[in-house]
Parts: C-alpha cells; sequence; structure tokens
C-alpha cells in the first residue's frame, strides 16, 4: 500500500530534477555568435502601452503575445531610413519567419502627420502584414524609452523633421525584449542595419 505515495513522490522529484537541469543548461549554453545584434542577459518585460494601428485597432502588450516581434521607431516622411529599413524587412520577411513566427512592427513616432489612412497605405507599399502604429507622444515617449530607443522633432512649421534611433528591437513571444539590432556604418556610409546579418542573428537567437 505505500508503493503508489513513493511512485508519485519519486515522479514529482524527478520532474523537478528535469526542470532545474534545463534551467542550467541554458544560463551555461554557449551565447550565439552574433554580428549585429545585443542580446541581453535576461529577458525584460515591457511595462503596459496603448497604441492604434493602421485598421484602427488597438495595439499593445497582448498583441506582442504568441509570436516574435521587431520594432522599428520611424514616421512615414522620412527620407532615408525609415523606407531603406522596411524595404530591407520586406525582402527579409519569409526568412525572418523561418525558425519562428515573427511580426514586424513599424512605430511612427509622428502621430500629427502619420494618421490611420496614411500609416495604412505606407504599410500597404512594403508588406500589408506588417503592423503600424502610433499615439499621442504622452504614451510615445515612455516607450520609446522603455525599448531604448530615442527621438525628437526638429525644426518648426509643416516641414519639421524627425530625428529617431535606427536600431530595432527583438521581443521574444512572451512580449519581452530579448535583443537589440543595430545598425553599422562601413568608412563614411550612415550606418545601416545589414540584412543577412540581422536575419542570421534573428534565426539564431530564435532558436535557443
Amino acid at each position: 500500500m505505500m508503493k503508489r505515495p513513493f511512485i508519485i513522490v519519486a515522479a514529482v522529484l524527478l520532474m523537478t530534477l528535469g526542470v532545474l537541469a534545463a534551467s542550467q543548461w541554458r544560463q551555461h549554453q554557449s551565447p550565439p555568435d552574433l554580428k549585429t545584434s545585443y542580446l541581453f542577459p535576461e529577458a525584460r518585460a515591457m511595462a503596459p502601452f496603448e497604441l492604434q494601428d493602421q485598421h484602427g485597432s488597438s495595439f499593445n502588450n497582448d498583441s506582442l503575445k504568441g509570436k516574435w516581434s521587431l520594432i522599428f521607431i520611424g514616421f512615414t516622411s522620412c527620407p532615408d531610413i525609415c523606407p531603406t529599413t522596411m524595404g530591407k524587412l520586406a525582402a527579409a520577411y519569409a526568412d525572418l519567419n523561418k525558425e519562428a513566427p515573427l511580426q514586424v512592427v513599424f512605430i511612427s513616432v509622428d502621430p500629427e502627420r502619420d494618421t490611420q489612412d496614411k500609416l495604412a497605405s505606407y504599410i500597404e507599399f512594403f508588406n500589408p502584414e506588417f503592423v503600424a502604429a502610433t499615439a499621442p507622444h504622452s504614451e510615445l515617449f515612455p516607450l520609446t524609452r522603455q525599448l531604448g530607443m530615442i527621438y525628437a522633432m526638429v525644426g518648426e512649421g509643416e516641414d519639421y523633421t524627425v530625428d529617431h534611433s535606427a536600431s530595432m528591437v527583438l521581443l521574444n513571444p512572451k512580449g519581452e525584449k530579448v535583443a537589440v539590432v543595430k545598425p553599422r556604418s562601413e568608412g563614411k556610409s550612415l550606418p545601416q542595419i545589414r540584412l543577412q546579418e540581422m536575419v542570421a542573428d534573428v534565426q539564431a537567437i530564435q532558436s535557443l
């Protein structure tokens, strides 16, 4: 009569040891050889945020759950960095989804000019499966800060521009920040995201 409780206790003990062993393995495995990204030592949770996407729907923390997310900030009137980066993301989208489902999220930091219709037209040009979202600056400032990005309005009147970070942030399916994809410059050229290096880094991180 004493065998059944003993078997249950033994099974629970084995499961616990298995979980601990897996945790220790993850902590001690060698980090991937990343070319253009920085992998955080530990995943970082995101504070609550609320945006509106190109369809007029809410985009918030729950929208990050269940898939990987690659976030980039900018504005639709950007003359160089934004269209170049969005074009690269569109070209790499199939490869970025090979290891696991991934969504590309473009956050506009120019909410005065980037209306819902404008965001919809802009993202449709690159890939209709991408997400384009924005919010008032009161929501954007804390969100970009926690993503490790910055932006600033430059100039006055209707012809103002926006200076902004050119990096991207990778989030895991739990909606946690896990890495930053950084642009690199060669010689006197402007820093740019290197397409093949970005894809290789994201796939390496996803496979951990």
